[in-house]
């Protein structure tokens, strides 16, 4: 965005602003209690009854997020490709650029191998989580950039994941990218895609479902990073110190250079906290579905259950900073 002259936007936090960082301040620590009830006590998440386990729930959950995730977007949100397209594309390269690379450099640099560095690879090999919009209104940044930048990311994932996947992780586990490709078509795209057409033919029943979904959603999340937890547990008790440091950096990564490429790229200061926000979370639900299936692997799944609940509470840490400070708009000449 650019204007003629610099803008200072009211730094004054609202009260939606106020509940909506509650929410997420309430959320990080709900998804931290079930991670830890997961460790703490795993037999309540891997339970088996008349042949249905947990885990099989996590792909249906994952569906029914994403799902949520499309009955809220609409044709404006693709028509912003078009208007900002050199935004667009710097917001996908730095997701897809900074994270899978972050990934695999910290697995290398705190000695993880095999599935649970692949684990860590396949988060940052993701695209950004549905969660980084309501950070990004907390943090008084551009919601609608970062509404089109989780869309755009997720449509590319398909074929930016299981790339990133082969030519990074491929050394410490056997990389199927057909099978990861036709994985995100199912669980990832397809809901996204029927949440679309909902919006398209029927946007009240649309407006009504959405409005219903995000405490659903949230217990969701909870729920598949317990039973994550759980599957797990002796690993992360192996290996747990190690790859909580690797995540907390990796996490901190995301959110400083998504922000330093944004203001190289001399974008304004509401479009960098916008980056910022999205490289540095993600879908942690789709990497461990995907752990869990093409990779067949727990333990790959053990990154996304650990970077998920410190992503939570460091992004909203981070909204909660940005939205008492004053956002000067104007200042930049974004490409394209």
């Amino acid at each position: 965005m650019t204007e003629g002259a610099d803008t200072v936007v009211d730094s004054d936090v609202g009260p939606r602003a106020t509940a909506a960082l509650a929410t997420q301040f309430g959320f990080a620590a709900a998804v931290v209690a079930f991670a830890a009830l997961g460790f703490l006590a795993p037999g309540l998440f891997t339970w088996r009854w008349r042949g249905f386990e947990p885990r099989q729930a996590i792909v249906p959950l994952v569906q029914f997020t994403m799902l949520g995730m499309g009955l809220t977007l609409t044709a404006a949100d693709f028509r912003r490709v078009l208007a900002t397209p050199g935004v667009v594309a710097l917001g996908a390269a730095a997701q897809f650029g900074i994270m899978p690379l972050a990934g695999w450099a910290f697995t290398r640099l705190f000695g993880l191998t095999g599935e649970v560095a692949a684990g860590l690879i396949l988060v940052g090999s993701c695209p950004g989580g549905v969660a980084s919009n309501v950070i990004t209104y907390v943090a008084r940044a551009n919601v609608p950039l970062s509404v089109t930048l989780t869309a755009c990311t997720t449509l590319l994932s398909p074929l930016a994941t299981p790339l990133a996947m082969r030519l990074l992780a491929g050394r410490d586990v056997p990389i199927d990218a057909g099978d990861m490709f036709r994985s995100i078509l199912w669980v990832i795209l397809a809901p996204v895609v029927a949440g679309l057409v909902i919006n398209a033919l029927a946007p009240g029943l649309a407006r009504r479902l959405a409005g219903m979904l995000p405490p659903i959603a949230m217990a969701s999340i909870c729920l598949i990073i317990a039973i994550t937890v759980a599957l797990a547990a002796a690993d992360l008790r192996r290996v747990g110190l190690p790859l909580v440091a690797a995540a907390v950096c990796h996490n901190a990564t995301g959110f400083l250079l998504g922000y330093a490429v944004a203001r190289a790229a001399r974008l304004d200061e509401r479009d960098a906290r916008t980056l910022s926000i999205e490289v540095g979370i993600q879908n942690g639900g789709m990497a461990t579905a995907l752990a869990l299936g093409p990779l067949h692997s727990p333990t790959a799944a053990l990154a996304a259950a650990v970077f998920g609940p410190w992503s939570a509470l460091a992004a909203s840490l981070l909204a909660a900073g940005w939205s008492t400070r004053p956002v000067r708009v104007g200042t930049g000449s974004p490409p394209g």
